[in-house]
């Protein structure tokens, strides 16, 4: 790019994660003036999350990555009059984990996120929990999957943000920022969902707006046409283990009501959400059966340091290294092989755990012929979509002794709040054994 024509107002802030920042523009690498990438951090500094100004950005590289723009569809090139919603969803892990490495016997029956969400409350990460639970949005059962969107809708955290041409509309940066409003949202998809305008204002518009949303997202989620593809995708080992988490709203609503839970109806093959459980199913063993695994490889590198290369710890990761990916043997034989390939293993499933969806909507025009492109239907109009996935930088190698850490903490509060909770009740449970005591006296 030319230092002279470069200009920082071109340029603005769209996002981060742990390790990036997103600012959007048109061109593709680039490189950077130092002076420039200086500017325009100083520019969006003031955009960026509270909770996140902490961390420092690179202004030193001089190279920047850019990426298509997953708030616009993907397939196919639509003039920009086009209104273009898009939805991105993070998912995060969608099974329990069933390893025999597994030594907090809560881990077997609620959830990673589930557990998780009580930590972060208390930290001040998020001001309530979330009833959304991963494992109701795999299930594949519609009845499930709804109660999962609607929960992320109600509690966006940073799983869930909403975007109309561009700009986000919807979602939470952190507990400081203010409460999204599903009223607005509502207003802003009504011209989408209803565009004859015959629904009238108010709660019941919001419900109905929202409901449409959400039965129109699921079906993107269930839909897919990689036929002949999924058997080379499917790494992990299949479904193992609990398909219902014991702390998920839904599931805990039917068993006061003496109903057991909907069976997962098993997502189709084809579709992206199956792709991604899969994946993060390669982790085999548990953080608590993979962390022993590391220390090996870290004392064969501490003893043979020029082989990092040689094992590929930080690339290439190319096509022999996912080769590698499909042993799924677990019988340790104590070789460095063997550790390393389950190390790499949760690396990809880690990724896998983390990445996010896009889904980007936009209108059907009446000449639209459903043979030419991916079409999804909702009450009274017909979206064309495209699907994309995001965040799928290889979690770093370095990052596993913090993974062992914050699950021991994640597993130990949890179990702390549910001991209080027991505590709580137990004063109660004496009193009324006491108001049914039965006092017999000589006669």
């Amino acid at each position: 790019m030319d230092e002279e024509k470069i200009d920082e107002n071109e340029w603005g802030y769209h996002g981060e994660g742990n390790k990036s920042l997103v600012v959007a523009h048109a061109q593709e690498v680039v490189q950077l003036p130092l002076d420039f990438v200086k500017q325009l951090c100083l520019k969006v500094q003031s955009e960026r999350p509270e909770s996140r100004c902490d961390k420092d950005l690179d202004t030193l590289s001089g190279y920047a990555l850019c990426l298509p723009n997953l708030a616009r569809l993907q397939t196919y090139h639509f003039a920009e009059h086009r209104p273009i919603l898009c939805v991105e969803i993070k998912p995060k892990c969608g099974f329990i984990p069933f390893s025999s490495d597994v030594t907090h016997e809560m881990k077997h029956k609620v959830c990673r996120y589930c557990m998780h969400q009580h930590l972060k409350v208390a930290t001040g990460k998020w001001k309530q929990i979330s009833k959304y639970c991963p494992l109701d949005l795999y299930s594949g059962n519609k009845q499930r999957m709804h109660f999962a969107l609607k929960s992320l809708l109600q509690e966006a955290q940073n799983n869930l943000k909403i975007f109309k041409n561009g700009e986000l509309i919807y979602g939470c940066t952190d507990a400081r920022g203010p409460v999204a409003d599903r009223r607005e949202l509502a207003r802003h998809l009504k011209p989408f969902f209803f565009p004859s305008n015959g629904l009238a204002g108010g709660p019941n518009c919001t419900r109905a707006v929202i409901r449409e949303l959400v039965r129109v997202i699921t079906r993107v989620l269930l839909s897919g046409s990689d036929k002949g593809r999924v058997g080379a995708l499917r790494l992990g080992p299949g479904p193992q283990g609990p398909r219902v988490c014991e702390a998920s709203p839904f599931s805990r609503t039917l068993r006061r009501q003496g109903k057991n839970s909907p069976e997962c109806s098993g997502l189709p093959k084809g579709c992206l959400l199956y792709k991604t459980l899969q994946v993060q199913m390669l982790d085999l063993l548990d953080i608590e059966g993979l962390y022993p695994l590391y220390r090996r490889v870290e004392r064969y590198l501490e003893e043979f340091p020029e082989e990092r290369k040689t094992l590929q710890i930080d690339g290439p990761y190319d096509e022999a290294f996912y080769q590698k990916l499909l042993d799924l043997s677990t019988e340790d034989d104590g070789t460095v092989a063997f550790a390393l390939t389950k190390v790499q293993q949760y690396r990809v499933a880690m990724t896998a755990k983390d990445c996010s969806i896009m889904i980007a909507l936009s209108p059907c025009l009446q000449d639209t012929r459903s043979d030419q492109r991916p079409i999804v239907p909702s009450s009274r109009s017909r979206f064309t979509f495209s699907v994309s996935v995001l965040d799928l930088d290889l979690k770093p190698y370095e990052s596993i002794p913090h993974q062992y850490k914050l699950d021991g903490k994640i597993v130990n509060y949890y179990s702390k709040t549910l001991h209080a909770k027991d505590a709580a009740v137990m004063p109660t449970r004496f009193k009324e054994s006491e108001d049914c005591t039965l006092v017999l006296h000589k006669v």
